[in-house]
């Protein structure tokens, strides 16, 4: 089965690295957004079957757009891919939906995070 996957992240060369770690005969790139908004946006017009989402970005930030796709789609597979490690921030980005937790840039942990989420 192939898998639709939209990243966000407000760095290009952050969304590239992304691309390029998981793209395979599994999993295809559909749409990058650079901010919460467009992610959102792209969410709602794209359905992907996985969010790839930064926590840090300009406007609305990943919580929050984490928190929308999740009020948009109960059922929305996110995956936070964040430097921003804290065992708090992890927590509560778990307890707002979020499917898995990928710290940047450990990106060896990306395609096993993908797998988990969608079997």
């Amino acid at each position: 089965m192939h898998y639709k996957v939209l990243i966000a992240d407000d760095s290009m060369f952050m969304r590239q690295l992304l691309k390029k770690a998981i793209s395979s005969d599994r999993y295809t790139v559909i749409g990058e957004a650079a901010n919460g908004k467009e992610a959102i946006k792209l969410f709602k017009r794209m359905s992907p079957d996985i969010v790839l989402l930064d926590l840090t970005m300009d406007g609305i930030n990943g919580m929050t757009a984490l928190k929308e796709i999740r009020r948009i789609d109960s059922r929305a597979n996110v995956i936070i891919c964040s430097a921003m490690g804290q065992s708090k921030i992890i927590i509560e980005a778990l307890q707002n939906g979020a499917k898995d937790f990928v710290v940047k840039p450990f990106f060896n942990e990306l395609l096993p995070a993908l797998d988990k989420v969608i079997k």
